[in-house]
């Protein structure tokens, strides 16, 4: 890309890795707010959904064709577009005076999010070219955006508590913007190339699929026919997603055949992954304020102690990767994230007290820690011809399934006051150790299939 350098410009990887940071804290951090949100604006359990879906949708959609878009004209160039669009919607939201105000830019804030994401990671790895330190360089990355589930409830119950939810979004004001210096100093790529098409239908019709699904999930408790209109539209932007992507002279997923099917299984363990961590995060943090009746900050103290193995452990996941293959790493991260069904087997329901419920998160952040690194690993290494692409399969994976959690959890939750809230969020943390049991399953197939080195 750039250079043939053992390292990064100075400034560079925390610049990156800081705006990765930001955006993965962004889908976290409002989780505290969200009661005082309610209260302030008067929203409901689908317009709180919302708020955290409305970020979620637009970046899970985008980051294909962002890219895509980064791998023909310049992730430079794609990155400093989106740091200055997330810059102005978190601005924007911080000023929302209505729940509907406050959706919107939390949209725009995800557009701008799906600009960088894809192109912090394969600017970093372009400046180098020694594996070695090219894996240290994606653990790094790795750790710094998993230090974002643990900080995001810390750092907004901090907030919320100290100067009320809007201090939520006016956090990344600054600190955005401390990112576009080191990105500006950048040179432009010199293979990228402005005149390659970019398959703009295939990526409306994706855009279309994810918010009409998720939609529907949100809606129908509210309106069964609703949902069904929403899920019609799903299915119908399905059909015309793959008809548009086999006729596409520049599909979105230009991927080698050798490297579709472990690609393809990446994707789905990652978003696997992330459609039961968002989802539980959203439902605890709505156990801890509303069933236990924890403020804020204590709600998010009460997931620090369970969440630091997050950022700790990416390290050495990253070394164990490298001993025993990528594979038979997310299968071991994926088993040890099971370890969530501790809560089924030792309480009736959430109410019953904190102890159990912080041990299980202690094992599953445990899992989270060894799984997430490993599983961005086995993206890139599918498809190393295209790290922009690659990056953007695997994140567009795991913000999907971070979308459809979020929707999912919260529909079958109810609202805090329905009978039976904290026994369905019981059976919802056991389901989510079932579907990280079958994970390490599939991961311990792939690793077979392809020994060592999978």
């Amino acid at each position: 890309m750039f250079m043939t350098a053992n390292r990064a410009p100075t400034l560079l990887t925390p610049a990156l890795c800081g705006a990765y940071f930001l955006v993965l804290l962004d889908v976290t951090v409002v989780n505290v707010a969200l009661p005082r949100i309610a209260l302030d604006l008067t929203a409901d359990s689908a317009a709180l959904a919302w708020i955290v879906d409305a970020y979620a949708l637009p970046l899970a959609s985008l980051l294909l064709v962002s890219g895509a878009i980064g791998d023909h004209v310049g992730h430079r160039r794609v990155v400093l577009a989106g740091i200055v669009c997330f810059w102005g919607a978190s601005a924007a939201c911080a000023c929302a005076p209505t729940v509907a105000w406050l959706i919107a830019p939390r949209a725009v804030q995800g557009i701008g999010a799906a600009l960088m994401l894809p192109g912090t990671l394969a600017l970093l790895v372009g400046t180098i070219r020694d594996e070695r330190a090219r894996n240290r360089l994606v653990g790094t990355w790795a750790a710094v955006g998993g230090a974002a589930l643990p900080a995001g409830p810390l750092i907004g119950g901090l907030l919320v508590e100290a100067a009320g939810w809007r201090s939520v979004f006016w956090l990344s004001v600054p600190l955005i913007a401390a990112a576009i210096i080191p990105v500006l100093r950048l040179p432009r790529e010199p293979h990228a190339s402005g005149s390659a098409r970019i398959d703009r239908a295939g990526a409306v019709a994706l855009t279309v699929c994810l918010v009409a699904f998720v939609a529907a999930i949100i809606e129908t408790p509210g309106s069964i026919v609703a949902g069904g209109v929403l899920a019609g539209v799903a299915i119908c932007s399905v059909i015309a997603c793959v008809r548009i992507e086999r006729h596409a002279p520049q599909p979105l997923l230009r991927v080698p055949p050798s490297g579709r099917g472990m690609l393809a299984l990446a994707a789905l363990v990652a978003g696997l992954m992330n459609l039961c961590a968002l989802g539980v995060l959203f439902v605890l943090t709505r156990v801890f304020q509303d069933v236990h009746l924890l403020g804020p900050l204590g709600a998010g103290l009460l997931t620090l102690p369970a969440m630091l193995p997050l950022p700790l452990l990416a390290r050495p996941s990253a070394a164990l990767a490298s001993r025993i293959g990528v594979w038979w790493t997310c299968a071991i991260g994926a088993a040890l994230a099971a370890g969530l069904a501790f809560v089924a087997a030792t309480s009736a329901d959430v109410t019953d007290g904190l102890g159990p419920l912080v041990v299980a998160l202690a094992l599953w952040c445990t899992g989270l820690g060894v799984l997430t690194p490993a599983v961005v690993a086995a993206a890139l290494r599918a498809a190393p011809e295209v790290p922009g692409l690659a990056s953007g399969v695997s994140n567009t994976a795991r913000q999907t399934g971070g979308a459809l959690g979020v929707a999912l959890f919260s529909a079958v939750a109810g609202g805090v006051d329905d009978p039976g809230f904290a026994m369905r969020c019981a059976y919802l943390l056991a389901g989510a150790a079932c579907v990280f049991v079958v994970s390490a399953g599939l991961c311990a197939f792939a690793a077979r299939s392809r020994g060592r080195q999978g």
